[in-house]
């Protein structure tokens, strides 16, 4: 039913539908802006139809993600899995097993291999020599499947099967949770037409991971192998150079400076694609101290080439406005410090990454501080950057002085309240007064006038008299009883 009132209630729910509107509109995080807006706001606008399926950036130094859309979607990652690859292939030399002028000879698979059509590949010589940093490259730049199964049974001693294994072994144990390998290079097993046979394993498997997963990857393969970057950072490469059997290939990361979207500070690392996994890419870019590691999953689809330089504009983009969000500083200097309200000493100078113009947020655990990044670290096993500290002596005296300020409010609380109950008193009691002087004035006022109008002035009289009384009373019971 339409009262009186329904406008107002009508009015009441529009503004609080408006307050909440706007509170959700303001509270907008990092992570939920829209990526083709600021994409085409920063110059790398993105197609209709290209956005990521997937995305993540994240530190290089603590592991601190700075983005994160979708970082756990399962997806196929193509020719990314030649990372994991590659990592296996530094700690094997690290181990001693074999270094970069280490030699694979070219036998007859590997030949018949480099000549399947649906494959990326290189030209492969029978009988020839190839070293391990060129094999490497080819790896990386031309994306050559056949280079990197002559790497990984280097790694394996020929087993194919137990270095797939041990690459989801080395998944496991980097904290990789979301990934599964069934092949070292990105192609499927039966893509190989036979000459790829790892015993067990299932040749229509296709390798899965996720953003985050593949962000870990890099994390470990760039903090421990940093000379990887030495095979991710040119546009252009030349194998087996001052040979016959030299070739020259142009990177398909279009991210690389002098390449078709080169962003400054890109040197690395791997794109891949695949009919199930469209167009995939992993990049790393630093700028003075700072080195990001993004991964951008899923851009277009397999039959729209479009994609293979859609996912550059997509990862500039991601990168650019990480870089220009985030800024990396001193964020409390050493020595003595308040932090949510304790008093510690911190050890050292503590630094991390926060958004400009906003304040940073620390938690205290354990003698440890770090920094309480709203998104969290990419991994459990990389613990977030933090520094000691100690708590400060100047604590108990604080607590001391607090504890000396409440008692001496407490005290001077009832004194507060008896000013305040004296006042109500008074003015109760002066208001009584005033009222009991105006019955008499006015009972005086008619006293001259006609008898019917006498009756109603006593009347009057009276009620202001017994006003006065109750007000006189209430202003006792205030002294006595309050």
């Amino acid at each position: 039913m339409f009262t009186r009132n329904t406008p107002l209630k009508i009015i009441s729910c529009l503004l609080l539908a408006a307050c909440i509107s706007f509170g959700s509109f303001i509270q907008t995080s990092y992570a939920e802006e829209d990526l083709m807006d600021f994409a085409k706001e920063a110059g790398y606008p993105i197609k209709e139809g290209y956005q990521p399926k997937a995305s993540i950036v994240i530190d290089a130094e603590s592991g601190q993600i700075l983005w994160a859309d979708q970082p756990d979607l399962a997806w196929h990652p193509a020719s990314i899995a030649k990372i994991m690859t590659m990592y296996l292939a530094f700690e094997a030399m690290e181990q001693g097993k074999f270094t970069l002028d280490t030699t694979v000879v070219a036998n007859e698979k590997y030949v018949n291999i480099s000549q399947i059509y649906a494959l990326s590949n290189n030209k492969i010589t029978l009988g020839i020599d190839y070293p391990v940093r060129d094999l490497l490259s080819m790896m990386i730049v031309p994306s050559s499947n056949v280079a990197t199964l002559m790497v990984a049974n280097l790694v394996s001693d020929n087993d194919e099967a137990a270095f797939i294994h041990k690459m989801n072994e080395k998944a496991a144990e980097l904290g990789m949770t979301n990934t599964t390998y069934y092949n070292s290079s990105g192609a499927q097993v039966s893509a190989f037409e036979g000459f790829y046979q790892p015993e067990g394993i299932d040749p229509n498997g296709d390798n899965l991971s996720t953003a985050r997963d593949l962000a870990i990857l890099a994390y470990n393969l760039i903090k421990k192998y940093p000379d990887v970057l030495t095979y991710t950072s040119q546009p252009v490469v030349t194998t087996m150079k001052d040979t016959p059997y030299a070739e020259t290939f142009e990177t398909y990361n279009y991210s690389l400076p002098g390449a078709k979207y080169g962003y400054d500070g890109v040197d690395g690392l791997k794109t891949g694609s695949s009919p199930s996994g469209g167009f995939n890419y992993i990049a790393t870019a630093k700028k003075g101290d700072v080195r990001l590691i993004e991964v951008i999953l899923g851009v277009g689809d397999w039959s729209d080439q479009e994609g293979e330089y859609e996912r550059h504009l997509a990862g500039n983009a991601i990168l650019d406005h990480a870089f220009s969000t985030y800024e990396y500083k001193k964020l409390l200097s050493k020595g003595p410090n308040t932090i949510n309200q304790e008093n510690i000493i911190l050890d050292e100078d503590f630094y991390g990454f926060v958004k400009q113009n906003s304040g940073p947020r620390f938690a205290l655990s354990n003698g440890q501080l770090t920094l309480d990044n709203e998104l969290g670290q990419v991994s459990p096993n990389i613990p977030a950057q933090s520094v000691r500290y100690q708590q400060s002596d100047q604590k108990s005296a604080d607590t001391q002085t607090d504890k000396q300020a409440k008692q001496k409010k407490t005290q001077q609380a009832p004194t507060e309240k008896r000013g305040h109950n004296y006042l109500l008193s008074g003015s109760l009691a002066a208001l009584g007064i005033l009222l009991i002087a105006f019955s008499r004035l006015f009972r005086k006022r008619i006293s001259g006038v006609r008898r019917g109008s006498r009756k109603t002035s006593t009347t009057t009289s009276r009620l202001l008299c017994t006003l006065g009384a109750l007000f006189i009373l209430s202003a006792i019971i205030v002294i006595i009883f309050l």
